[in-house]
């Protein structure tokens, strides 16, 4: 072994006796992070989106989970503190503190007290970050509206509905995984197997217990939208509604999801699916979806004055896989 270049050894001196006091912690301090972090999940693809009047920076980890940074979420749901760690986030129930209001409580579903969870993860430059799950932003949302619409919230809450109103219209423009892998430039690599993959994803081996999915705020939205009187008393839908269901939901949903699950759901002899399609899907993947597209086709629906708006509006945000997005041509583009 030879020795070090005696040159560049005393110009790494003189560097040293150059710098201040803070510019030796700060030094440090980043070197520490890089030892204390390196064995978090690493954002391979950051990115920025736009979300209403929000600026959110989002990322996706190698393991393929898309984050937005807690910082950010608290801004763009109108939280004027600043996000610090942990501090904003209670274990002990298993949600981040805009969510441990008291009267909250009935209008958060269960599955979001599994993908609120705090993520911390590594930045590329090394630094560690705390953020939440991309397709939470949504669900919080619905949270705070329904609370508003039952007229729950108190006075410094009522600000927070206001922000996932603005955030909600945005989100419907289209889905927040897509729109995060856009702005991260994750689309670009995903793998040439990708429909595969995302049936292997979607589509569940077992049947999955039964548990309530579609919103009755869906169904009460489809009925105003045909002009009919929702009926309160029974659960029972025209049967039309389901060729609705799959052209309004499965098809929009991802690429060769709806013929998947009609393939694997089997039919009796009356006709009728043996169970619904939805128990097929996937608890981490397929499930999770399917309430974040429910999500934004509401969103859709509360915008539209009737069905024909809002197959407009649908056709254009979600368009089926495999058909052209439809192209609103005025007469300024020409």
């Amino acid at each position: 072994m030879t020795d070090k270049d005696p040159k560049k050894a005393e110009a790494a001196r003189a560097r040293a006796n150059s710098l201040t006091p803070t510019e030796r912690s700060e030094i440090a301090k980043r070197a520490a992070d890089n030892r204390w972090n390196k064995d978090l999940p690493a954002a391979t693809y950051t990115g920025e989106i736009e979300v209403g009047d929000a600026h959110l920076s989002c990322a996706v980890l190698e393991n393929g989970i898309r984050v937005l940074t807690q910082s950010d979420m608290m801004r763009a749901l109108g939280r004027s503190r600043q996000a610090k760690g942990r501090g904003f986030y209670d274990a002990d129930v298993n949600l981040p503190a805009f969510l441990t209001a008291k009267n909250l409580k009935p209008f958060i579903p269960n599955d979001l007290y599994v993908t609120s969870s705090q993520i911390e993860f590594r930045l590329p430059s090394g630094q560690k970050a705390f953020g939440y799950r991309a397709e939470m932003l949504p669900q919080v949302c619905e949270v705070y509206l329904k609370a508003r619409d039952a007229d729950e919230l108190t006075g410094n809450q009522k600000h927070i509905a206001t922000q996932a109103d603005i955030l909600m219209r945005g989100l419907a423009t289209i889905g927040i995984v897509a729109l995060v892998d856009e702005a991260t430039g994750y689309q670009r690599d995903r793998a040439a197997d990708a429909l595969a993959k995302i049936l292997e994803k979607f589509i569940a081996k077992e049947l999955q217990p039964w548990v309530p999915t579609f919103p009755n705020v869906f169904y009460e939205q489809l009925f105003r939208l045909r002009n009919l009187d929702f009926p309160r008393e029974t659960v029972k839908r025209p049967q039309y509604f389901g060729h609705l269901t799959n052209d309004i939901i499965y098809d929009r949903l991802a690429p060769g999801i709806r013929e998947e699950l009609r393939n694997t759901t089997p039919k009796l002899p009356s006709g009728r699916r043996k169970h619904h399609m939805h128990r097929k899907l996937t608890p981490d993947m397929g499930h999770p979806k399917l309430r974040e597209h429910l999500a934004s086709v509401t969103t859709i629906m509360r915008l539209s004055s009737n069905y024909e708006e809002f197959k407009r509006n649908l056709d254009k945000i979600h368009p089926r896989y495999g058909e052209t997005i439809a192209m609103d041509f005025g007469s300024e583009g020409l």
